[in-house]
Order: structure tokens, then sequence, then C-alpha cells
């Protein structure tokens, strides 16, 4: 069935806000203090984010691609795997489903937002931050693992192996993710979406919350362009390879 713009925009936007409840919803579950997951380590983040695309993609997927994320939808267009007409509506959905989600989430945990008084958690149940300090080492982290993510989704989901036993293709992108945050989590975050990271800083930067802080907007551009430019470079490697076989 083929969706008509409205019904896929609408898709990518409650798709985008679902994965940033789930994803920084685990983040805040551990980060935040008071709540029943303070403190409870770094998995139940990564499996927060694992499920939190994962659901997602088996929600929306049939509909509008379920790509919830800026560098895969321009990566795709670039490549020419994708109409352009699909890049303006499908990036503003992306990002105010971003923007919708934290707020939401701001509202689920308000209590334990104004119990914090450590500005970085604050803007780390938000955005990414180079736990290093460094912009650089931030940079190949992001680039790194948005690469891996495009690359081995694009081969996951069309993968000739499982494209016929519905839910296991979403389900290896969900592993996937659980994964690259396990793994590569620990020197930024990861963001590895532009409007997973943009989009809540923005509200973090609006929104009122005792002790947050600074938003980093020196740092911010970071995982906003490395995973665009590993994304363009993870679709052109799959095209030139795989496309078509």
């Amino acid at each position: 069935m083929v969706y008509g713009l409205t019904v896929r925009w609408l898709s990518e936007l409650l798709g985008t806000a679902i994965m940033i409840m789930l994803g920084n919803g685990a983040v805040a579950n551990v980060e935040l203090k008071g709540t029943k997951g303070y403190q409870n380590g770094w998995m139940i983040i990564a499996v927060g984010y694992g499920f939190g695309v994962m659901i997602p993609v088996m929600m929306f997927g049939p509909i509008s691609g379920s790509q919830i994320n800026p560098a895969i939808t321009l990566a795709l267009a670039v490549n020419g795997l994708q109409q352009w007409s699909n890049v303006v509506p499908y990036i503003t959905a992306q990002f105010l489903g971003a923007m919708l989600g934290q707020l939401l989430l701001f509202l689920a945990y308000k209590p334990f937002y104004d119990q914090t008084d450590n500005p970085s958690r604050i803007l780390g149940t938000c955005s990414t931050i180079s736990a290093s300090g460094s912009f650089v080492n931030g940079f190949i982290n992001e680039f790194l693992g948005t690469f891996i993510l495009v690359f081995s989704a694009l081969l996951i989901l069309n993968s000739h192996a499982l494209i016929h036993t519905p839910g296991v293709a979403e389900l290896g992108v969900g592993f996937l993710v659980w994964a690259l945050v396990a793994s590569l989590g620990g020197p930024t975050g990861p963001g590895l979406n532009p409007a997973r990271d943009l989009g809540p800083r923005i509200v973090h930067a609006l929104i009122p919350l005792k002790n947050k802080g600074t938003s980093q907007w020196t740092y911010a551009w970071i995982p906003v362009v490395a995973p665009i430019l590993a994304g363009i470079a993870a679709v052109f490697l799959y095209k030139m390879i795989y496309f078509g076989q």
C-alpha cells in the first residue's frame, strides 16, 4: 500500500518522538536523582535506545520507511535512493518529533529534574556530551557510529535471508543500536542522528529547569554534521557494492 505524504509525515514525527521517549527516557531513568533506575548503569540506556529504534521501525517501517533520522533521509536522497521531495517534510517531522518526545519526557520526569543538581546529567538526558572534552574525538565517534548504523541497517533490512520473515530484520536493527550504544557510547553518548541530538538540545535551552546549566552550543554542530557525512558515505558504499544484487 502506498501512503500519502501527510500520513508518512505524521509517521516520521510519531516514530521519532517514540524513539526519544524510550531512548532519552532510559537516560533520564539512570541519570536523574530519585528515579527507580537511578545509577543503574549504561546497559539500561543501551537497551532503551535499542528498543527505542526497533519499535518505531516495526510500527512505521511499512508506512514511511521509519527513517526517523535526518542523516538517513539526506543520505538516501543524495545517493539517488529516495526522492528529494521527501527530504524537507521528513526532516521537519523528525525534528518536531524529537522536540515533542523530549518535551513529554520533561513532563514525566519533572520532579526528578528538580532534584538533580548536576547540569551535565540534566543535559545528558537530552543531548550528547563529549566525555573527553575533545571535539575531534566527538566527531570521530559520531562518524564511525553512524557509518556502522546506516551501512549495517541497510544490509539487515534488505537481506534476502531476512526479508521474507516479518519482524526479524527490524529486531536485528534494534540489536544493532543496542550494540552501538553499548560499545561506542562511552565517548559521546552517542547521537548518530541529528534530530535525536539537536531537537532535544533546543528544548533543553528553552525549557526552564533548575540547575540545567548550558546547552553546550559550541559542541552542537558535531552530532549534526558528523552523522550526515557518515550517512552519505555509508549509503554510497552500500549502493556501490550491494544495491540491486
